[in-house]
Parts: C-alpha cells; sequence; structure tokens
C-alpha cells in the first residue's frame, strides 16, 4: 500500500471514528500557531448532534455536531503570546481532547511550486542556517502531497515543528527567512502552513468555480470531471491512447517492437519529431507519462570517430533514461534534475552515420529531454581543441507505452490539489498568502493574466477575511542569460502577467532578476526572496495589526508611464521615492523599437529622481521601450535607492508569443 493510499485510509477511519470521539481538523495539533487579533475558528468532527465544548485562555465555547458530524465555531480574538492549551470535550466522548504548546500570532499560508516548497537544506547557506536555528517561536507544517478528484476535508497526518536545528532543514527555505524576518521585526510567533507541489500548474490550485468565471477554460468544464479513480483511470486511458494516434497516427507501440528501437539499422523517417532541449508536454503529448524513445543521427568523419576520448552530454531528462549508441547501451539513471555525461567506449563510434537512441520514462507531470542547449551535445576530444558537436532540434521519437494509472497525478486535470490540498485547510485563520508559482504555467502566459486574478479572488472569498494580503514572487529563468532574443520571451510574458495581478487591492510583488543563477529554475538564495517578501508583509493594510511598525520602501521601480522626446523616450516609475541607481555601471536591460516592432539594445541614462531615457542611434522615431523582457533578465541594474530591482515591463501592446495558447487536458 502507498503512503498516500495509507493517509487516505487513515483519514477515513478517523472518520468513521467520529461517532465515537470528538476530534479536531488534522491542522489543529501541538505547537501550532494561531492568527492573532482575528477571530479564530475551530472546527472537527464528533458524533452528529454531539455538543462539543471548546476552551482556550478565558474563553469557553459550545457548538453542537451537523448531521454529519461536523461542528465549528470561531473563538474571539486574541493577543500575540503562548504557549497556551486548547481544550475540546465531546458530551458523549470519554476524555477530552487536548492540544499543548500553542502560540497566538502570525499565520501565513505558503503556497506555490517547487521554488516555494524548496526546502532550506538545499538552499544556499542552508545547512549552517538550518544547524543554527533556535527559534521555537516560528512554527512550520507540510501538508503531504495529494490530488484528489472530489474536495476533502481533512488533511493527512502532518505535525507542526518548531524552528530548531532537528527540524529547521526541512522548512520551506523562502518561508523560513520570510518568518526570520517577521520575528526580528515584530517579536511575535510565527506560523508557516506549507501547501506546495513542484512542478505544478495553477489552474491544479483552482476551484472549479474560479476556472468557470474564465470564458476560455468555462467550456471544458461543462462534461462531468471523473469523480472517482475507476472512472479517471478509464477516460485517462480513452484520452491519452486518443491523443497519442493523433500525434504518432498509431497507438503505443508496446515492449516488443521497441525492443528493436536502439538499433542503428532502423528506418525511423516516418517517426514524428520531438524538439529538444524541451518537454513533450507542449509539442502534442500532454499529460504523457510513460515510455518515449528518442532517436537522432550524426554524421561523423573518420577522424572524428577516431576521436581518443568521447562524452555524450544528454542535459536532463525527465525522470529516466536508458541510452544506446549504436545499439550498444552506453548509460542510464534517474532523477529529473541530473545532468547526464556518459563516456564512450573505444571504437563505438564509425565514420558516417552514428544513431543516439534514448529510451526516456516519465512517471509524472513533465517528460523528455530538457535543459541548455549547451549541455545537449556529443564532444570529440577533452583536450585544447576538442570538439563539439550539437544536439539540438528534432529528434525522431515515438511512444511505447503509456504509464498505467490508479490515480491523477497533479496536473492531469483542473482543480486536483485545490480539492486536495487548499480546501481541506480553507477558513482556517490566516494573516496572508505567499505565492511562487508561474513556472509550469509559460506556455500559457497570456492566460495566466486572467487565472491569478480569478484564483486571488477565489481565495479570498472563500476564506471569509476579506482582501487579505496576497505576495508573489516573479520566476526566476531556466536558461542562461547569454542565450536571450529580443524576439520575445514567453518567461517575459509571464512575469507580466504576474505584474498585472497587482490591479487587485493588497497585492506585493517581489521581484528575483537580481538572485538569479545563470538559468538556474531554482536560485538558491532564498533569504533574499524571504526577507523581501517579509518586507512586503510589514506593510500589510492592516496597519493597526503591526503596531505601528516603521513604514519603509518595499517595491522596487515600477513603470508608471512614458513619453517621447526628439529620438528619445522618456520613462517614468513609481516606487523612487528616495531615487534611481544604476547598479554596476552602465544601466542594462532596456531595448527599443520604432513602429517596425524590431527591437534593439537601447542606451539609457538617469536623468531625474524617477526618470529614465531611453535612445538608439539607428532608430529615429521610437515608439516603444522594453525593459528585462527576455528569459532571463539577470543583467538588469536599474534599482531604487532602498536596494530593490526593477520590475520587468513593456510599454507597447504587441501580441504576444502566448496570445493563443489555452489549457487542456
Amino acid at each position: 500500500m502507498s503512503w498516500r493510499a495509507a493517509a487516505l485510509l487513515c483519514l477515513a477511519g478517523l472518520s468513521a471514528a467520529a461517532h465515537a470521539e470528538v476530534r479536531l481538523h488534522g491542522l489543529f495539533g501541538e505547537h501550532m500557531v494561531l492568527q492573532r487579533e482575528k477571530l479564530i475558528p475551530v472546527w472537527g468532527w464528533a458524533a452528529p448532534g454531539e455538543t462539543v465544548v471548546v476552551s482556550f485562555r478565558q474563553q469557553r465555547q459550545t457548538a453542537r455536531a451537523d448531521a454529519q458530524g461536523q461542528w465549528r465555531l470561531r473563538l474571539k480574538p486574541e493577543a500575540a503570546g503562548g504557549p497556551h492549551t486548547l481544550t475540546v470535550t465531546g458530551s458523549q466522548s470519554r476524555a477530552p481532547l487536548t492540544v499543548g504548546d500553542v502560540l497566538v500570532g502570525e499565520v501565513w499560508l505558503c503556497s506555490g511550486q517547487s521554488n516555494m516548497e524548496w526546502a532550506l537544506r538545499d538552499s544556499l547557506d542552508g545547512p549552517a542556517e538550518a544547524a543554527a536555528a533556535n527559534d521555537p517561536g516560528i512554527r512550520h507544517i507540510k501538508l503531504a502531497h495529494r490530488a484528489a478528484l472530489q474536495p476533502q476535508d481533512d488533511i493527512a497526518p502532518a505535525a507542526w515543528q518548531p524552528a530548531t536545528s532537528a527540524h529547521a532543514a526541512e522548512f520551506s527555505a523562502v518561508a523560513y527567512h520570510f518568518a526570520k524576518r517577521l520575528r526580528r521585526e515584530l517579536g511575535v510567533p510565527v506560523g508557516l502552513l506549507n501547501v506546495s507541489w513542484g512542478g505544478t500548474q495553477i489552474e491544479a490550485w483552482m476551484s472549479p468555480a474560479a476556472l468557470k468565471t474564465l470564458a476560455d477554460i468555462a467550456p471544458l468544464l461543462a462534461a462531468p470531471l471523473p469523480s472517482s479513480e475507476r472512472d479517471f483511470v478509464a477516460q485517462q486511458e480513452a484520452r491519452m491512447l486518443s491523443r497519442v494516434k493523433a500525434w504518432q497516427g498509431s497507438g503505443p507501440a508496446g515492449a516488443a517492437e521497441a525492443a528493436n528501437w536502439a538499433k542503428p539499422d532502423l528506418d525511423d523517417s516516418a517517426w514524428p519529431r520531438l524538439q529538444t532541449p524541451g518537454i513533450w508536454e507542449t509539442q502534442g503529448l500532454a499529460n504523457l507519462d510513460g515510455k518515449v524513445w528518442y532517436r537522432k543521427t550524426l554524421q561523423l568523419s573518420a577522424a572524428q570517430a577516431a576521436s581518443p576520448e568521447v562524452v555524450l552530454h544528454l542535459a536532463q531528462v525527465d525522470d529516466c533514461d536508458e541510452t544506446f549508441v549504436n545499439g550498444q547501451p552506453v548509460g542510464s539513471q534517474c532523477g529529473w534534475d541530473r545532468p547526464r555525461h556518459y563516456s564512450l567506449p573505444a571504437g563505438l563510434l564509425r565514420a558516417g552515420a552514428n544513431v543516439v537512441a534514448v529510451r526516456v520514462t516519465d512517471q509524472g507531470m513533465g517528460g523528455g529531454i530538457h535543459g541548455t542547449p549547451e549541455q545537449l551535445r556529443l564532444q570529440l576530444g577533452v583536450k585544447e581543441g576538442a570538439q563539439d558537436l550539437s544536439l539540438l532540434g528534432p529528434w525522431q521519437a515515438r511512444v511505447e507505452s503509456l504509464l498505467e494509472k490508479t490515480e491523477p497525478g497533479p496536473n492531469e486535470l483542473p482543480s486536483l490539489l485545490f480539492n486536495g490540498m487548499l480546501h481541506p485547510v480553507q477558513g482556517v485563520g490566516i494573516r496572508g498568502m505567499l505565492w511562487y508559482q508561474g513556472e509550469s504555467n509559460v506556455a500559457r502566459a497570456a492566460q495566466y493574466e486572467r487565472l491569478l486574478p480569478a484564483f486571488i479572488s477565489d481565495l479570498r472569498a472563500r476564506w471569509g477575511q476579506g482582501d487579505f494580503p496576497f505576495h508573489l514572487v516573479q520566476i526566476a529563468a531556466e536558461s542562461p542569460a547569454a542565450l536571450n532574443a529580443l524576439s520575445g520571451s514567453a518567461w517575459a510574458e509571464l512575469r507580466e502577467a504576474q505584474t498585472q495581478a497587482l490591479r487587485l487591492p493588497h497585492t506585493g510583488l517581489v521581484v528575483t532578476s537580481d538572485v538569479a543563477d545563470d538559468g538556474n529554475l531554482h536560485p538558491r538564495n532564498k533569504k533574499v526572496v524571504g526577507e523581501r517578501l517579509a518586507g512586503l508583509a510589514l506593510q500589510a493594510s492592516d496597519k493597526k495589526a503591526w503596531k505601528g511598525q516603521v513604514q519603509s520602501q518595499v517595491q522596487g521601480p515600477a513603470y508608471r508611464s512614458m513619453k517621447q522626446i526628439g529620438r528619445e523616450i522618456e520613462l517614468h516609475f513609481d516606487h523612487a521615492q528616495t531615487g534611481l541607481l544604476s547598479a554596476g555601471g552602465v544601466l542594462q536591460g532596456f531595448t527599443i523599437a520604432d513602429a517596425s516592432g524590431q527591437f534593439q539594445p537601447a542606451q539609457a541614462r538617469i536623468v531625474g529622481p524617477a526618470t529614465v531615457r531611453v535612445h538608439h542611434d539607428s532608430i529615429q522615431d521610437p515608439v516603444a521601450v522594453r525593459f528585462g523582457w527576455v528569459d532571463n533578465p539577470q543583467h538588469n541594474n536599474l534599482f531604487n535607492r532602498a536596494g530593490l530591482p526593477a520590475v520587468p515591463f513593456r510599454t507597447d501592446r504587441w501580441p504576444r508569443l502566448t496570445e493563443q495558447a489555452r489549457y487542456a487536458f
């Protein structure tokens, strides 16, 4: 039995036990933190009709379990402090339920994909931070991954952990550094509710009601979605067989036929193609989990084939590879983020045609050969004068088999993570939410501009706490800056979509261009990100709750307006109260275009406290400027004097690369 099945079985057992003993929702446990100065929701289960008494500090309130056995009440607001004890007594239960070491302070919901989930132990200086952690006033709970076809009411067993050396290494690194700054400046307990899952799309986190507000997604939800795992398996199998047939003209070949696919003399000319590097989900095989073969033929001279040392660099493979050259196995490993480097034995290569064949097994979410272009090459020789042959571009490809499934993966249907991870904690008392997600939506960046506000608004309505603060982090880059192009960028479009969410009240944005790791999708410097999020939190709209803390500038310069002045364009910025500065010399990151739409690198200079002028010598009549409008904007160096980087932007409204991309499942 899988851990997931065991957890669900445990929850089912608890539900049945509710008829005998009162119990609390799984969030309520030893070491938890309750939100200060707001009503405190407390809920759980008991026998239908049973009277439940909740005692906390000087408060004592009662509730009655409904016909389904659920009870709920709200305690009056409490000031920060603790530790306290929460006691629950049922009129038909044998013994009271006691939860000790409960603190009252600031509680933040921390959600998103891998950059939010990224553990402190794996971040920059993380091991040392974790070893030195000794602040039990910071508490963290990590919800188990759960994709559910129906909304769930409770969580799988989880525990609140104090920020000590025994536990801090497993905390979300971003959330930990966020909490440290809040503790330092507010002096109150901080609770972190970590509800994150790497590689997930926003559609999985959104409720069906939120998705139905979007005209281009609502039709997808007109037909009933599977309500049981049996229905899911049947529907998914039919859907994937149809998708594979449309892509390659027939269904999966099977292991017997694929046994010959490593052979160099195989005729693969009729196979469809997959571009590398890149995942296959964006190339016609959406949501496919299973085995897919890649084949590429290289023509080598006799001298090249006789190179004394040869290394095959296969970038990264999601998840496992079995790699062959001219029919001979040369390496195999698993790990979606591990670069493959296989040394080839002498005599394996030959003059003329040489075939590299890779059997890729994807076990969930993205699949294929991915990474950066320079990682995908055949290296001939290792000394000075070594030659590299690129393996970029199209590979012949064919589906061998589909992964047999008994339950859905997180991205296979909409709302699975809302059902399994957000719905169960809906309504818990929080100060606000931190959101670090978007990498998995880059291909549909234009649509994300509508998805994100709908997500925020729906959650705020569900929580019933008004427009609670919602702060998000702009995504990093997955390719080095050397590969940037000025012709357009889906990554820049996703960052713009994130910025547009700031039109909603009480939202904030952290820009990360200055903490990039040159194409590392998971920048290791999580401290800066967490502390900038904390700066936004300290500027929360509920000023009274922060007891008059000193206000400071917490957002980087943001484009406000432009005007053409001769051959220059003058740009005006918000969030530059103390002035602008160029970090490290001449301003970089600006491009400029005339009506042709062809952007050129621009010369830019600061001409006022919140003003920059931009031009290019060959452009006589400029009409548009872009800043950081590339896949990797790490060279951007416009800051305000608070040390915060400027938000990437464009002044034009020309069509985006992702304008027509739409969510499908």
